[in-house]
Order: structure tokens, then sequence, then C-alpha cells
């Protein structure tokens, strides 16, 4: 009997909702990351990109645990002496909280191409409501 390696034009994209309100931005990540790369279907293939699209709401309501809103930073460096920028993830939340829930499922996602492919198929939204209704996304809970 041979394993079943499912090929990338066999692969059928669905769309989902998921809703971050209440809940912690890890594991909302951690649920988006699963779906993008498409563990969560039975025919997995790890060299094929078969994952869904996800759509994340409400990424402001979002919640982190423990002392991480003031102990925590999204740093970035522009490569010139001095040049490193230091953001507390408390004032991140209140200003970008799309850009801290894609910085969480990025960086669950592999580093290569896969992945980098998996992430555009990611839509982030600070408030309840998204662009994507047309394609009739299923809310997962």
């Amino acid at each position: 009997m041979s394993t079943f390696m499912v090929k990338p034009a066999d692969v059928e994209r669905k769309w989902y909702v998921i809703d971050a309100a209440g809940k912690p931005l890890g594991k909302t990540a951690v649920k988006a990351a699963d779906i993008l790369r498409g563990k969560h279907r039975p025919e997995f293939t790890p060299h094929v990109d078969c994952g869904e699209f996800v759509i994340i709401i409400n990424a402001d309501k979002a919640v982190l645990t423990g002392k991480k809103l003031d102990q925590k930073f999204y740093r970035r460096h522009s490569w010139y002496i001095g040049g490193l920028k230091e953001t507390s993830y408390r004032t991140l939340m209140a200003t970008r909280p799309e850009l801290a829930m894609e910085k969480a499922v990025k960086g669950m996602l592999p580093h290569n191409s896969i992945g980098d492919k998996a992430f555009t198929r990611l839509k982030v939204y600070a408030g309840p409501t998204h662009k994507q209704q047309a394609q009739q996304p299923v809310a997962l809970d």
C-alpha cells in the first residue's frame, strides 16, 4: 500500500473566520497557523501548500496573559548604527493590533516558501467586520 500525497492542483481552499475577542493572542495564532498550513486536513502533505484562507476579526480584543503587555517588546532594526526601535505590546495592541496578530502567526509558520505563501492567505482585522463576505467564510469557535 502506498502513501497518498496530495497534488497542488487537487487542493480546494475554504475560508474560515476566527473571532479573537477575549481569547489569548497566542492560542488564536496557533489555530490560525494550523489552518493556514493545512494540518487540520486528513490529506496533509508536508511538502505541498494545502492550507486554507483565514480571517481573524476583533484582533484588538485579544488578550495577553501575565505581564506580557509590559514585559514583551516588538523590536525592529533599520540595520544602521543605533537603529533599534522597541515598542511595548501595550502600545502595539493599542495602536496596531493587526500587526501583533500577524507577527504571532508568521512566527508559527515555516520560514520557507510554503510559509510565505500561507501567510498571504491571512487577513486580520481589528474590528468585528471584514471584507470577505462574498467568499462565504465558515466561523470557527
